[in-house]
């Protein structure tokens, strides 16, 4: 069959999203007649029924439902892909890395030193953001490549490389009721606020809403809330803050995160960097 286009792909996202040809039609500016006709055309080349129609609903067929979720990746893609081409059309190779404030375990500055000895180093742009940004920066092409958190991170899309794994401890104001503790437990910490780093419509019961470490730790120093981080997070405390260890919360590895499938010379000498450098002994 002829290769599907990407104005294709938009049309069936429009229509299985809306479930509606006249909504659809209206979303993306066209009139329903062919857009109809566009997607009967796909479906007769696809040789597979995309969409079930009915006199007052539409539905999609256990194909469409995968292929939906391949057009939005697809054009996801695409997207991506035309906002690399700007960046460097713009202003020159360079790679943008996302992360979010101290979210290195101290090892950026290292990396960095490392990558520019390298002969395919180009300028390297930090970008900081919120904890749930980096991995849409970098699925929508804003951010070649970023520092997450795995488990507390979603990498779905992105291939990864793990650099250090740590425990966590509890970050508390100086006079809290568990500060002189040598370790506490999840169970100790259940009464207590805690940040939410995502927040929805009404928020989650207990949490405050959180954007940076910066305001983070001025909640915590209130005592608004206490905070289950990673352990690199000592070199960054203010002194009217401490930190405990919580010997039964997961460990959280720091991963360096790409997109699927993008990986030129200069990403993959920063990735090989990042892994070789985050290895050596400290």
């Amino acid at each position: 069959m002829d290769r599907v286009q990407t104005r294709e792909l938009a049309y069936f996202v429009a229509v299985a999203e809306e479930l509606h040809f006249g909504r659809a039609a209206g979303r993306l500016g066209i009139a329903q007649p062919p857009l109809s006709r566009a997607i009967s055309g796909l479906e007769r080349r696809m040789g597979v029924s995309l969409l079930e129609r009915h006199s007052r609903r539409v539905a999609l067929t256990a194909a469409g439902e995968v292929f939906l979720a391949e057009s939005r990746r697809a054009l996801e893609a695409v997207d991506a892909a035309v906002r690399r081409a700007r960046r460097v059309g713009r202003s020159g190779p360079r790679l943008v890395l996302t992360m979010k404030p101290g979210g290195d375990c101290g090892l950026l500055p290292d990396i960095l030193a490392a990558y520019a000895a390298t002969p395919d180093a180009v300028p390297v742009d930090i970008v900081l953001c919120p904890a749930d940004e980096r991995a849409d920066m970098i699925r929508d092409g804003r951010a070649d490549v970023g520092l997450l958190h795995r488990p507390n991170n979603d990498v779905s899309g992105l291939d990864t490389e793990d650099l250090r794994t740590e425990d966590q401890v509890v970050v508390l104001p100086r006079g809290h009721r568990l500060a002189a503790r040598t370790s506490v437990e999840l169970a100790d910490l259940a009464d207590e606020t805690t940040p939410d780093w995502t927040p929805g419509p009404g928020g989650a019961p207990n949490t405050l809403p959180v954007r940076d470490v910066g305001q983070l730790m001025q909640l915590v120093a209130l005592g608004r809330v206490v905070a289950v981080v990673p352990a690199s997070v000592r070199g960054q405390l203010r002194d009217d803050l401490t930190c405990v260890p919580v010997t039964d919360a997961p460990s959280t590895t720091l991963v360096l995160a790409w997109r699927q499938g993008h990986r030129d010379a200069a990403l993959a000498t920063f990735v090989h960097t990042a892994s070789t450098t985050s290895h050596q002994p400290r």
